[in-house]
């Protein structure tokens, strides 16, 4: 179970280590992580919410995830934090990485309801989200993303708010916007000083 998620996320292979993050001189944030001897290098730039934190490097790692995005202090509990997962291709669509997500979610809580998260993406990126509504009253949203097959990578972004928030609606939106604004680069290691990711979109 990844932290991003209390009940989901049960994901095929090794979750992929983050290099570094690269802060966009728009306010965006770029992640990267470099390639080894079994994992490819890759790098996934988005927009950070106004006023929100993004981090590799301290809490995301901690919690054994690529990146989180985060609004006010960081207060090591998942709500309201946008999560970044990536790791090597391993299922043969986005349609299994769901089933499969889906699939733990149910065994834990068989009560659950589950709906459609509607987004709208720029190819080549393909993406896949649900709602995941528990019986707790917490729900999760998690979007799985295709950049394709050469890139030898898929990745999931994930949030858990509380049903009864307040602004749900607006903190779905930013989130969806983190989701839609996301693109994929292949991260070559040129040995630069700054070892910026480089690549085509």
């Amino acid at each position: 179970m990844r932290w991003s998620l209390r009940a989901g996320l049960f994901l095929a292979g090794v979750l992929l280590s983050t290099a570094a993050v690269q802060a966009r001189a728009d306010g965006g944030v770029i992640a990267y992580g470099k390639a080894d001897d079994t994992s490819p290098g890759w790098a996934i730039s988005t927009d950070v919410p106004k006023g929100w934190t993004a981090d590799c490097c301290q809490y995301a790692r901690a919690i054994g995830v690529n990146l989180v995005i985060y609004r006010g202090e960081w207060t090591g509990e998942p709500d309201q934090v946008i999560v970044l997962n990536v790791w090597p291709r391993k299922l043969p669509s986005l349609d299994a990485e769901s089933q499969d997500d889906r699939k733990h979610y149910l065994q834990r809580d068989p009560a659950a309801k589950f709906q459609p998260f509607v987004l709208h993406v720029s190819k080549p990126m393909a993406c896949q989200g649900s709602i995941y509504q528990g019986t707790d009253h917490v729900d999760d949203v998690v979007v799985f993303c295709d950049p394709g097959e050469a890139t030898g990578i898929r990745l999931s972004w994930s949030m858990t708010l509380a049903a009864n928030t307040p602004n749900r609606e607006q903190v779905l939106d930013l989130f969806r916007n983190v989701v839609e604004q996301g693109r994929y680069m292949k991260y070559e290691d040129k040995q630069a000083p700054e070892n910026k990711p480089k690549g085509k979109h």
